[in-house]
């Protein structure tokens, strides 16, 4: 064969894979409102940094007539690239070609992949549009599946790994998002489950929806299953590439570092009055984590699941630093079961990217109720316990307001390892709060409404004030909000090379 023959019926093949599953299921994805596999990635790494892998893989199938249905790439686009310069694998599935439906080739196109950025210490993200398992090719396609779970599984803590539902998820292919540290979804055309609504159906006799049963909305604030939800492709890939500018590459490198014009020691006089001089009056804890933070600019993370804790990623000095919050805009900030699973998760991902932990806490207690108890408060409470106390990155604590009970144990303590601990002058510093303790201590000994009044005052006074925890130096400093910022960037350049190890272990029991 002559050298140019070669050439042509290269780009002939290139341009049979660019194709997909061909113009008329390119139209009808984009009837839909979405992306194909090639347009996405388009969106989310840098103009022509997209390098593919395996664009002439074919699967092997032989069955049920697969032997005539042959297309290059076998329905999922993959490579590396580059977001804002920084490089990145990533794997797209093409619903054009069968489906989307996992081969075994297929799956062995985004298992070199994983391998391949373990081996280079770069994130992966997984765009993930597909009919699950190909079904002609039986056993081969749920192997496949278990070869992806299992790398999941060995990259996690390693590398970052960001899941884009983008389109349907079910069957054994929700697990491997699972086992990924982010999962965005849009809404109106992406679904996670594990059983479809005709499954459902057919076993509980139960008739819903496959948005009802596991669409965005869904799993964003019910189930926490997935972290963010937005309108359609090209915003959820957008919303990727700015939550990929603040992790690092792998767990070893430092995180990233963007210059800013905002001084470290800037004076925030509108902190001094954000917590309302009434203890039971709320107040919103975004407000001080965006007035901390470099410019403002705060990621939150799952935005609409467990409300009364805030958990995101901010920037102090330029650098990557993770924020957890009380917010007593919900519930009065108190801890319960999905508080205490979001925020758990999001400590143990800081931790193991080296990324800095920021707490401000104002905490009444843990919720109570027959719903929690029955529920497991008690091991799911435990799970964040856990995950601050043994959090080894630089950690830093604010106390703006209550901090009352178990509760004040659990929200990144001194007694946990702690490396710098602040209280603001509101701070209330206690086992419960003064009005329930006097209560409790002087039961039956106060005559009237005035004389508890005192009671409560005196007991403030003499337990619940900063400067009781500050002279047992439970707390390092009782400083002026207006200050904060700067007090949290002097704290994190102290500790910048903090190191402490744990005790030598094969892996943690964390209590799940």
């Amino acid at each position: 064969m002559q050298p140019h023959s070669i050439i042509s019926e290269l780009e002939q093949k290139r341009d049979r894979a660019r194709q997909g599953g061909g113009s008329t299921r390119i139209e009808a994805q984009h009837q839909k409102g979405k992306l194909t596999a090639r347009e996405r990635i388009e969106v989310l790494l840098d103009p022509d940094s997209f390098e593919e892998y395996d664009m002439f893989v074919e699967h092997r199938c032989i069955q049920f007539g697969m032997e005539e249905n042959h297309v290059p790439g076998d329905g999922v686009v993959s490579g590396h690239g580059t977001i804002n310069g920084r490089l990145v694998f990533v794997y797209s599935q093409d619903f054009t070609v069968l489906g989307g439906s996992l081969s075994e080739t297929n799956a062995q196109k985004v298992c070199k992949i994983l391998d391949m950025a373990m081996k280079v210490g770069a994130p992966v993200v997984g765009l993930l549009d597909s009919g699950g398992a190909r079904i002609q090719e039986g056993v081969d396609s749920l192997a496949g599946f278990a070869e992806i779970f299992q790398r999941n599984v060995l990259a996690s803590g390693v590398i970052p790994q960001i899941s884009v539902i983008l389109g349907p998820c079910a069957g054994g292919a929700v697990y491997s998002p699972a086992l990924t540290d982010f999962i965005i979804m849009t809404r109106g055309t992406s679904y996670m489950f594990v059983t479809g609504p005709e499954v459902v159906k057919t076993v509980t006799h139960e008739i819903v929806t496959q948005e009802d049963l596991g669409g965005a909305d869904v799993h964003t604030h019910k189930t926490g299953v997935a972290d963010l939800a937005y309108n359609n492709d090209i915003e959820a890939l957008l919303q990727v590439r700015r939550l990929f500018n603040f992790l690092p590459l792998n767990n070893r490198d430092g995180v990233p570092y963007r210059p800013t014009p905002d001084p470290a020691d800037r004076v925030e006089m509108s902190l001094n009055t954000l917590v309302p001089e009434n203890p039971n009056k709320a107040y919103n804890i975004r407000e001080l984590i965006e007035r901390v933070v470099d410019e403002g600019d705060f990621f939150e993370i799952q935005p609409d699941y467990a409300k009364n804790i805030m958990i995101g990623f901010g920037r102090m000095e330029g650098h990557t630093v993770g924020f957890v919050a009380n917010q007593p805009m919900q519930l009065a900030g108190c801890l319960d079961i999905d508080a205490s699973r979001k925020s758990a998760r999001f400590v143990r991902f800081c931790d193991a990217f080296n990324i800095p932990i920021v707490t401000f806490v104002d905490v009444p207690g843990f919720l109570p109720g027959t719903h929690q108890e029955h529920n497991g408060v008690i091991k799911h409470g435990a799970k964040l316990l856990y995950a601050y106390a043994e959090a080894t990155v630089p950690k830093i604590t604010v106390i703006t307001r209550k901090a009352y009970g178990g509760a004040y144990d659990v929200m990144s303590s001194k007694h946990l390892r702690g490396d710098v601990n602040y209280a603001w002058p509101s701070a209330e510093i206690a086992v419960m709060g003064p009005k329930g303790a006097v209560e409790i201590i002087f039961r039956g000994k106060y005559k009237d409404e005035e004389e508890m009044q005192k009671l409560i005052d005196d007991y403030r006074a003499r337990f619940a004030s900063p400067f009781i925890a500050a002279s047992r130096g439970y707390v390092d400093d009782v400083i002026r909000p207006q200050n904060t910022r700067w007090r949290i960037c002097r704290s994190l350049a102290i500790l910048r090379n903090k190191k402490l190890e744990n005790p030598w272990k094969k892996h943690d029991n964390l209590p799940l």
